[in-house]
């Protein structure tokens, strides 16, 4: 397990991976105390409502990409999240006063969504590229790992947290504690030594180098591939609030403790997924085929469960199996493209993959509110197979997939991109 934790003999990396566990559990809370207070008591269960909080905070990805690859490509990234930090930190704290208040509404969190939703917008393609600068490139996909383990670990304990806070103190203390999880992070960057970091070399602005991005993309068709599987999963797939929130409430009528042991259970496979891909030395793309076959399966089969206790069981596999696609997306976009265009190609991957969801999360929401619950899971599989059979058909065009069972096992093997006459067992 020496090399699963590598990056973090790294003094930099350690310091800032223990600020943001904290704050990633913060996150997590607040997630799951929004979902929960839109869902039951500013609506009468409408999954539409959470569909909607979620296209107003992730959308801003989208929207805003042009700027905040640019961002996160030509500022200094340390500065650019302190400032994001910050804000995100103070927007927590307005919710949080508002609801203890008695005041908070619907267009409240619609508001407060849309605005942490600008402020993650900058913060997310400037955090996930900032990595590189703690560890360099011989760790990087270690160090991409690790941040999804920690991610994940928060969002197995933050749930959990926060339900029990949530039937004891109320949703606007899971604010305000939110709000000063924020502090940890800030503390991290202050602390972190500077003239140890792997500072490279700047893209120089220039006129349209805004769209750069996107013409590096275009003329990769491995990037292509793997940005259309993921926006296949990450649109109508990675809805979990919404899944979880409504089979929770509407099929096994459980209360707001329960809610956050669900997304907790998930969490567990999402951190054992993030913890396999930490001990790789190198991802690759039929992992990524792997991964979103299983995703797909997985909330297929957890759409047919007929119990609490057996759709947890199916989170699991579905943790383990988005974790694995996600993280090994992360690793191989910034693995295979040049530190000068990382910012704006990790800043498409991110719009991709939180943008989407204001195009997925309220039809996701619609279906589970017309058809119920058990059909917007359905609409989750379909994506992993729909993904899936997206990676098989790059495999197939640009890199010889080849399949054949040997000893009664399934054996998959590919080229190499470098090396079109090597091939590599998958």
């Amino acid at each position: 397990m020496k090399g699963t934790f590598r990056s973090l003999r790294n003094f930099n990396y350690r310091i800032w991976a223990g600020g943001a566990l904290v704050s990633n559990v913060g996150t997590w809370m607040q997630r799951t105390a929004q979902d929960w207070i839109v869902l039951t008591s500013l609506t009468d269960h409408n999954a539409t409502a959470v569909g909607i909080v979620m296209a107003l905070q992730f959308g801003p990805q989208m929207l805003l990409l042009p700027l905040t690859g640019f961002a996160a490509d030509h500022l200094d990234r340390r500065k650019l999240l302190l400032a994001t930090q910050s804000t995100m930190g103070a927007l927590a704290l307005g919710l949080g006063v508002l609801t203890l208040g008695g005041w908070v509404q619907l267009w409240h969190v619609y508001t407060f969504a849309g605005l942490l939703g600008c402020a993650a917008a900058f913060d997310s393609p400037a955090r996930q590229t900032f990595v590189s600068e703690l560890v360099g490139e011989a760790d990087l996909s270690n160090a991409v790992a690790l941040n999804s383990t920690s991610f994940n670990a928060a969002r197995m304990i933050g749930p959990a947290v926060a339900g029990g806070l949530i039937s004891a103190v109320g949703t606007g203390w899971v604010f305000v504690i939110n709000a000063a999880s924020y502090v940890a992070v800030i503390v991290s960057l202050r602390l972190l030594r500077t003239d140890e970091l792997h500072l490279k070399l700047r893209a120089r602005p220039a006129r349209g180098s805004l769209l750069e991005g996107f013409r590096y993309v275009w003329k990769r068709p491995d990037l292509k591939a793997v940005l259309l599987m993921l926006f296949l999963i990450g649109t109508f797939g990675l809805n979990f609030p919404i899944y979880i929130s409504t089979m929770s409430v509407s099929v096994f009528h459980a209360g707001a403790g329960q809610y956050g042991l669900l997304s907790s259970i998930m969490a567990i496979g999402s951190v054992t997924g993030a913890l396999l891909a930490a001990g790789r030395a190198r991802p690759r793309m039929s992992l990524l085929l792997a991964g979103a076959a299983t995703f797909g399966i997985g909330c297929g089969a957890a759409a047919l469960m007929p119990g609490y206790l057996s759709f947890g069981a199916m989170l699991v596999i579905i943790g383990i199996s988005a974790q694995t696609f996600t993280t090994s997306t992360n690793s191989i976009v910034q693995l295979s493209t040049e530190p000068a265009m990382r910012g704006r190609v990790v800043a498409i991957l991110l719009a991709i993959a939180l943008g989407g969801t204001p195009l997925g999360a309220p039809v996701v929401g619609w279906i589970a509110d017309r058809f119920g619950p058990r059909w917007a899971l359905g609409v989750g599989a379909a994506s992993g197979v729909a993904a899936a059979l997206v990676g098989i058909h790059y495999l197939r065009t640009y890199r010889n997939l080849r399949v054949w069972i040997e000893d009664r096992r399934v054996r998959i093997s590919v080229d190499r991109p470098d090396e079109k006459n090597a091939a590599e067992a998958a």
